[in-house]
Parts: structure tokens; sequence; C-alpha cells
């Protein structure tokens, strides 16, 4: 070993420690410099950007979806320059890391596969997530949440970097879920039939999480608020919850003794001091069963220790449990069910796909029916199909965003015709599948602006294709006319104005005319070099003036310089 490669050791030895001391002591670190990803090389020397893709676009109602054909890593990239902090739920179903050769599990890192041989398979998952899931962060509403499926090969790897990522504190559960009814897997020791879905909130009190679901036909009143008969909760200790002698007495109720009495007739204590009881039994909210006593729940009120009163219910309460999707419906035979039904030679193409019905679930923990749902795995489509299905439920106007490659053709040949058929009700082969959905389907592709030439170069660059971006934002696709150096679209009374040569005097005036001819809201976006715009170019006060393009690229370089430092 000569002296250089002495000193290259010594340096990645420091490296690592300095590593080490910024994650504490407790946490996850991997081999993170020698499996640097393709896809983040590129695009240090490559802006991503999004191209529309014309001849795709469906419209069949006023809520517009989005979906994006390309490496994910460069949809987030771009999605970042425009919707920071603008997504309410986030559910993606990543590879598994689990298989030999490409396919349901397989994942490619550097344009190759990863097999399970791999030394760095392990490391090389972790970078592969680690780049998408913290573009995916900032995306993230403070009140946002992402759930993630996974299965044994990767949960605990995962769950540390997640917890490194969204912070441990932002960890809401793990939940189970049944993969397959029946039994006779090819396991070597045990039959396994499940996986997890991990739950992350970016707000740390998780007060965007949804009460529990009840029947409304079930609920009574009384002079404390609303309740389901039934509805109880236990107020016998087990005995797996110790003994203690202040609760280990007898009490009247209603001309009748009880004592704390296991099933296995048992003597051990009540949950409650004596005090307590008296109270919930001075309230009415004390329940006789056949051999014990139950306190009633309440939906709006809530039984408080401190004072041992009725209290409204704290909205951050929750009632879920975590076994609420441990049953086959939510399996994988009904994932393929749903896309069968929908083209049955779509399930040689995909394997595996979630069902319908657990994505609804998820995206019901939102109390925001108009909220936007984005999948960064996409794969079949399952997740745009929740929520178009979910909407026409309930009258939601959630929106989603699909981002998904195509490998094997699976844009082409599964995800895009099967939104196509859902949205329209008509199949690839012009049969009827349903009466349609009432939606919008807006479709891009990644594309690049070269960052190897002068800065303001590169913005000049920029401002001729991030129309598609721009477009995103403001929410607004119907291009009504275009020239060389501007663009206007219109839709739902909002109209959008890309002006992009701000040098021209007489050029801008014709631009400005045709804005001012135009009824309506009105949004412009002109060419700026340093991120500002003066607000008197137009004599309207109601128009919006926005600059392109420095703020993307400003983002442009926050993003590569922190993917620098990691």
């Amino acid at each position: 070993m000569d002296q250089y490669e002495i000193n290259n050791l010594i340096k990645k030895i420091k490296e690592l420690e300095n590593a080490l001391k910024i994650n504490n002591k407790y946490g996850i670190n991997w081999d993170k410099d020698n499996n640097k990803e393709e896809v983040v090389n590129h695009s240090f020397s490559h802006v991503p950007i999004l191209r529309t893709v014309y001849d795709k676009r469906i419209t069949n109602g006023q809520v517009n979806n989005l979906l994006i054909e390309g490496d994910n890593f460069h949809s987030l990239f771009a999605l970042n320059f425009i919707l920071k902090n603008s997504i309410d739920i986030i559910y993606i179903d990543p590879p598994y890391n689990t298989l030999h050769e490409a396919g349901d599990g397989g994942f490619k890192y550097n344009d190759k596969f990863v097999d399970s041989n791999d030394t760095y398979k392990h490391s090389k998952f972790l970078n592969f997530m680690n780049e998408r899931l913290r573009l995916a962060y900032s995306l993230l509403k403070e009140n946002g949440t992402i759930f993630i499926s996974i299965d044994d090969h990767e949960c605990a790897d995962l769950k540390l970097l997640c917890d490194q990522i969204f912070g441990s504190n932002h960890f809401i559960t793990m939940i189970p879920r049944i993969t397959k009814p029946q039994r006779g897997g090819q396991e070597t020791f045990m039959d396994i039939s499940h996986d997890y879905i991990l739950a992350y909130s970016k707000d740390i009190d998780f007060n965007h999480i949804i009460d529990r679901e009840y029947d409304t036909n079930q609920v009574k009143s009384d002079s404390i608020g609303r309740y389901i008969p039934g509805d109880t909760k236990a107020i016998l200790a087990a005995l797996s919850q110790g003994y203690s002698k202040g609760g280990d007495y007898d009490f009247e109720f209603n001309g009748k003794i009880y004592k704390p009495m296991t099933k296995e007739g048992i003597r051990n204590r009540w949950l409650w001091t004596k005090d307590r009881m008296q109270a919930a039994a001075d309230m009415g909210i004390l329940v006789e069963t056949k051999s014990t006593l139950r306190m009633q729940l309440y939906l709006d009120k809530k039984f408080e220790e401190k004072s041992n009163k009725m209290v409204p219910k704290d909205e951050k309460l929750i009632f879920h449990t975590t076994d609420f999707i441990t049953n086959n419906e939510y399996s994988n035979p009904n994932g393929v069910a749903d896309l069968s039904k929908i083209d049955s030679s779509f399930i040689q193409k995909f394997n595996n796909p979630k069902p319908v019905k657990l994505i609804k679930k998820l995206i019901q923990f939102c109390k925001n029916s108009d909220a936007v749902v984005l999948d960064f795995f996409a794969g079949s489509g399952t997740t745009g199909q929740a929520v178009l299905e979910l909407n026409s439920e309930d009258g939601g106007n959630r929106k989603f965003i699909l981002c998904t490659n195509n490998e094997n053709n699976i844009f082409e040949e599964v995800t895009y015709p099967r939104l196509r058929t859902v949205i329209t009700g008509k199949r690839t082969d012009g049969t009827t599948y349903s009466n349609g959905l009432k939606a919008n389907l807006l479709c891009f592709k990644t594309d690049f602006v070269l960052n190897d030439i002068n800065e303001n170069q590169i913005k000049y660059n920029l401002v001729d294709r991030i129309d598609s971006l721009i477009c995103i934002l403001e929410d607004v696709f119907g291009l009504v006319s275009q020239s060389e150096n501007y663009a206007y679209y219109s839709s739902n009374g909002k109209h959008l104005f890309i002006y992009k040569e701000f040098y021209n005097k007489n050029k801008f005036n014709e631009f400005k005319l045709k804005i001012m001819n135009t009824s309506g809201e009105k949004i412009v976006y002109v060419f700026s070099t340093y991120n500002y715009v003066d607000d008197l170019l137009f004599d309207d006060k109601t128009i919006i003036v926005k600059p392109i393009p420095s703020k993307i690229y400003e983002i442009y370089r926050e993003i590569m310089e922190r993917i620098k430092d990691r």
C-alpha cells in the first residue's frame, strides 16, 4: 500500500468517525460513498424538470390528477421546486429487496438489479431509499403522514432510516397486514403471511388522525353526550396488570354488590380507586354486565382522571388499533382481483398489487377530503384508483400524484391504461368496466436542463422549459396560445401567463396588452435573474406577478448541496 492509499484510508476513517459523532450513539450508519447511485450523480450535471405529455391527457371532471413517468428520484426532485409542504398523505410500496432477479421485490441500482448475493445489498437499499425519502419529507405538509409498506427483509433498517429522517418521536406505529389468507408457503422455517406498514407523521401531535369509524344509525344520546350502546371499557384489572390493595374493594351499585373477581374466580382489583368509582356511578356512566361493571364510552366526552368529571374529548385521541388491517379483505389476493377486474392481462405484467381497499383505509386517516396524495412507487396505479373511488363515495376532491418508471413497459401497459379505464369506464379493448368517474388525468415525463454552463445561461434554458412545473403549481393546464416569447394557459376562470423574454420592450408591451384584455383571475410569471419583479409592471393591482426561474435554480442548488453533505 503506497502513501496515497494510506492517506485515503486515514481520511475515510476520520469521515466515519465524524459520522458516528454527528448521528448520536444510537441510530443507523451504512456505506454511502461507495454506492452512489447514478441517477443522483446525473442530477449534479442535469437539472430535473417535467415535460407535459399531451396525447395522454384525459379530461372528465374538475380535479386534476398527475401521472409522472421517469425515475422517481428525478420526479421527486422536480416536484420539490414547486410543491414543498404541499402533500397531505404519502403512500409507497417500495421494493422489498428480496429477489435474486428482476421482478417483484427487486430493484435497480446503477442500472443493475440488486440480487441477494450482493455484499452491499442492504447499503444499496438504504442509499436508494434515503435519497427519495429525504426529498419526500420536504414535500409533506407540516401535518402530513407517510405510510410505507415493507416486509421482514428491510423492515428494521428502514425503520431506523425513517427515525433518522422523520424523527423517532414522529413514529406513529408499525401496522401488521395479512398478505395471504391461506397457508402453505415455501419459507424454510415458518409460513410468513404478513408484512408491515410503517407510519410516520410530520406533526408530532398526530392531530390529523381521524376518529374511529362508527355507524351513525347506532348512536344514542343522553344528558352527557353521544354514545353507542355496548361500546364500553373494562374497569376490572386483568391478572397480568398486577395487584394493588387500593383497588381491592367491594362496590355497591343499583342494590347489588360487585367484587373485583376475574372470570377465573380469582379476586384481583379494580382499575380505579373507590372515590373514582363512586364519581362514575353518580354521573351514570357505569354499565352492569352479568358479572361485573364497565364504563360507557362517549363519542364526544371522556372521563378525566384528575377531576373525575366528564370533559370534552381531546381531538387528538386516537381510537384506531393496529389490527385494523389484519383480516383477509386487505390481503394480496384482493389486490390481484382488483387489477384483474380491469384487465386480467395486467397481472402477468405486475405481481402482487396492493388492494384498493387498503389504500382507501389509509387515506381516510386524513380528515381533509381535499387531500393531496402522493405515491412515488406507483406500480400498477392502485393509489390512483383508491383516490378516485373514495372521492366518488364521499364527495371529496382529493387529488393524486403518481410517479412511476416504465420498467418492463409498466407505465404504458398497466399504470396508464388502468387509470384511463377507471376514469372513462372503458377498458382498452372497448368493453365497459364501469360508468366512469369524474376526474382529469395529466401526464408528464421527467426531462433535464444541462447544468455545465454559466448560471445565467442555465436560467435562460430553464425558463424555456418549466411551463409544466408552473402549470402544476398553479393547477392550470389548458393551453390557449403560445409563441417564442410567452405561453398562455387557462382553466376554471383562472388565467396563467408565462413571459420568457423580459428585455424586449416592444414584445413585452404586446404581451401586456394581451393580459389586460383578459378578464378573470390572472397570474403572470416573468423572467428574472434575481428572483425579483417590479409590482408596478402592470397597472392592474389584481394581477399577481411572480418571478422565474431564479427560485427554482436556488432550490436545485440547495438540494444538491445537501446531497453532497450526506
